[in-house]
């Protein structure tokens, strides 16, 4: 496997919050946990528990994890073909399911070598598994096995698979500085487990992020659940975490997978050398958009930073939580009017015109990550309010 695709090739396993856009730094999950009956459990600064979750060394775990996410976008039905040229057990295409909605997981890791992840649908179930130097991929529905080669040497891939709290948890702990306030917020019970409350929030105005929400295993010091409360209130953003965990090590056998008898079975290489082949573009089957889209954003630089057509690259205007980027594609926006029909309502549900200093174009709002498009080809994206969008395009940086 090349090199400089090793990169690329593991985001596609990230829980796809991270398909809205979403920064890392702002990425959390937050308990909704009543006061009542809470654990009474030794003081502790924020420092401290910091210190306990850098510290925890959790290499085994098994048990079941449920997140909801609520970004407040409009229904995707329509836009996304059935079937399609992309194995139904393809990860980048089955993981996307946990952008919205509330999903029941579980998961088993042991070390960094062996970890499962199943999606529970009813009676149908979707299993990742990477074991060694394997990843496969299992679709009880359709019958379909994905498999390819971890990153890296065997048995030391590049990014371990999607799901565990302690790797949102260390994202979102990067952004603590000036701009962030860190405080204990308490204790609770989750999944039968005593745990402190550390509380994240921006001392900046401006951002979408109301606060973020982690709640730590006193004994362990592993991230157990986790919430993102948007300014907008209503349901949190993300509120994900453990329903029952265990911290023995599962047995061997958890990991072992082979294809069932009749199983379509679709090797990934193929896949990698076409997403080589074409530079990541949205022609590339992983990363793929719905028919019609394409042409709306195909132009929008997908040179990991370059730009656009004028190479002016990506900018960002500001600092902590309200930090935003900009792109300047070098050319004109797409016109959503000449985009097929369920397209343009798609953006239309979404979408406020606007207009200022700059010029005019479109605002695209959700309840966390909001992006302006103006009419001359330029991007802004922030975790922040439209205004702050407008701004800063009026102000010309």
């Amino acid at each position: 496997m090349a090199t400089n695709e090793t990169r690329r090739k593991a985001s596609r396993y990230v829980v796809p919050v991270a398909v809205a856009g979403v920064a890392a730094a702002t990425i959390g999950l937050v308990p909704a946990l009543a006061a009542s009956g809470d654990p009474d459990l030794s003081e502790i600064t924020a420092q401290q528990l910091i210190e306990k979750i850098a510290a925890s060394d959790t290499q085994t775990l098994s048990g079941t994890f449920k997140i909801s996410t609520d970004l407040g976008l409009p229904s995707f039905a329509g836009l996304i073909p059935s079937g399609g040229a992309s194995a139904s057990a393809d990860p980048s295409a089955r993981l996307t399911e946990l952008a919205s909605g509330t999903h029941t997981l579980r998961v088993a890791a042991d070390g960094p070598d062996r970890q499962k992840l199943t999606l529970l649908d009813g009676s149908d179930e979707y299993s990742l598994i990477h074991n060694g130097a394997d990843v496969w991929a299992y679709d009880s529905k359709s019958n379909e096995v994905f498999h390819e080669k971890a990153d890296g040497p065997a048995g030391t891939p590049e990014k371990e698979l999607p799901g565990t709290p302690k790797e949102l948890a260390d994202e979102v702990l990067k952004a603590a500085g000036d701009t962030t306030s860190i405080t204990v917020g308490g204790t609770a019970k989750v999944a039968g487990r005593d745990a402190y409350q550390l509380v994240i929030k921006p001392k900046q105005s401006g951002s979408t992020i109301e606060s973020v929400k982690i709640a730590v295993d006193s004994a362990t010091g592993t991230p157990l659940k986790f919430t993102l409360d948007s300014t907008s209130g209503g349901k949190p953003v993300v509120d994900a975490g453990f329903t029952k965990v265990d911290f023995g090590k599962p047995d061997a056998s958890t990991f072992d997978f082979k294809a069932p008898k009749g199983a379509k079975v679709t090797e990934g290489a193929a896949d990698e050398a076409a997403d080589e082949a074409t530079d990541g573009t949205a022609s590339g089957k992983h990363g793929e958009l719905p028919p019609g889209l394409e042409g709306l954003f195909g132009d929008m630089g997908a040179e990991g930073g370059k730009g656009g057509k004028d190479g002016q690259g990506l900018n960002v205007i500001g600092e902590g939580w309200t930090a935003i980027a900009k792109l300047d594609t070098g050319a004109p926006a797409p016109k959503t009017d000449e985009a097929p029909k369920e397209v343009q309502g798609f953006l239309d549900s979404f979408g406020d015109k606007v207009s200022g200093k700059f010029g005019s174009g479109t605002v695209f709002k959700t309840k966390l990550v909001n992006a302006l498009m103006t009419d001359d080809g330029k991007v802004y994206v922030g975790a922040v309010t439209p205004d702050a969008l407008v701004n800063a395009a009026n102000s010309g940086k």
